[in-house]
């Protein structure tokens, strides 16, 4: 495990947060956390695109539908708890009640999550045993437990925080996440749990969050692959006791403005963690006719497995690149594409520029930028990913034994 990214030792008034070992994992890490608000949060979501989800997503969904408020959120790693059919309803139910329970909250006021391998019955036993000491766990010191405890084959931790000026308070923004493999734009193979003390209504609330996660975890990719458990949940506990925030507030755009950040940090660690990577690509589009024609030359370049290992073997092949903005679907015109590696232009007006040797020196960085002129039109996008390796395939290969 790496150092933690982003600072452990974070306050957010009234929440206390908790992650140990249940016994999940055979590794023996962490693998059980537990989220819980003093008083009932607002609370916002998000859950995977995915036909197939899993049972801890449709039972938190279904629960945040009618009840626009949670206290506590239990989360298991190392079990997706998904394809289990109604004895995984079943247990994702039992988790919810068994937590309200040992917190003597209303069980409608708990969400559920999961993440891990597909298909294997959750150890319902081992979750119940662990439970009471989770719940004595609870601090609000803990949230990199409870960060460590929800990840599967990430490498570190992922702790973003942001402060808010609300007229003369100071409230906190902060989250965790957890992704490295079965990441794609959608939100894939990713949880996100953001928590704030601000307080803020459902609406202004859903809104800010949706607006958030288009602009991070829906802009990166790892392998292009979609989960059956993708969830970012935001909890709104107001212990500030500022007046609630609404979409017309003068310090609303300050809010979004903190939460885009806190989860544009989340989605670049989750693609730096990307398993096997080693370096980050960032993938910038511009001068397409439509904003939709930018992402999607942007994602089709950033799932390109040819133009992914061609940067891990540090080969500036950017006719891999133009390949890939071909197929992409976007209005484009090769005699007025130009192509960048770290700023240094590779294509110019659809052909090369005799400059790879000098591009193959810089892929030597770990953060890698490819920038794709289109020439057609002035709109943007970009997306985050990783490199290829062969990590990757032994990560993947061996995954669940």
């Amino acid at each position: 495990m790496k150092k933690v990214s982003g600072n452990p030792e974070i306050i957010i008034p009234g929440f206390k947060f908790a992650g140990i070992p249940a016994g999940i994992k055979t590794s023996g890490e962490r693998d059980l956390a537990l989220i819980f608000s003093e008083s009932p949060a607002v609370t916002a979501a998000l859950f995977t695109t995915n036909k197939i989800k899993a049972a801890p997503v449709r039972l938190s969904m279904e629960r945040l539908a009618s009840h626009k408020k949670c206290r506590s959120i239990i989360i298991n790693s190392g079990n997706a708890n998904a394809c289990t059919g109604k004895p995984g309803l079943k247990n994702a139910r039992e988790m919810m009640i068994k937590t309200a329970e040992e917190l003597g909250i209303s069980t409608e006021l708990v969400c559920v999550s999961s993440t891990g391998k597909i298909g294997v019955p959750l150890p319902m036993e081992k979750i119940k045993r662990a439970l009471p000491a989770l719940v004595r766990n609870l601090s609000p010191l803990s949230l990199n437990h409870a960060a460590s405890a929800i990840l599967t084959t990430d490498t570190a931790t992922k702790i973003s925080s942001r402060k808010v000026k609300i007229g003369r308070k100071t409230g906190i923004i902060a989250g965790i996440a957890k992704g490295s493999g079965m990441i794609r734009p959608g939100m894939a193979t990713m949880l996100s749990f953001i928590v704030t003390d601000i307080s803020i209504n459902p609406k202004a609330l859903d809104s800010a969050l949706r607006e958030a996660v288009n602009r991070s975890f829906n802009r990166i990719t790892v392998d292009n692959e979609m989960s059956t458990n993708d969830t970012v949940m935001m909890m709104a506990n107001g212990n500030l006791r500022n007046i609630p925030l609404t979409m017309r507030a003068a310090v609303y755009s300050r809010f979004k403005g903190a939460l885009n950040d806190v989860t544009y940090d989340l989605a670049r660690m989750i693609a730096e963690d990307g398993e096997g990577a080693t370096k980050l690509i960032e993938i910038i589009v511009r001068g397409a006719k439509t904003e939709s024609d930018a992402e999607n030359v942007a994602s089709s370049v950033a799932n390109s497995m040819l133009v992914k290992t061609a940067v891990y073997g540090r080969d500036p092949n950017w006719g891999r690149i133009m390949a890939a903005a071909g197929y992409s679907g976007a209005a484009v015109d090769e005699q007025k594409i130009d192509i960048y590696i770290n700023k240094i232009k590779l294509a110019s007006k659809g052909m090369g520029t005799d400059k790879e040797s000098a591009a193959r020196k810089t892929l030597a960085n770990k953060k890698i930028l490819i920038t794709i002129d289109l020439g057609i039109g002035k709109e943007t996008s970009a997306v985050l990913t990783c490199d290829l390796t062969e990590e990757y395939v032994k990560i993947n290969a061996h995954y669940g034994t």
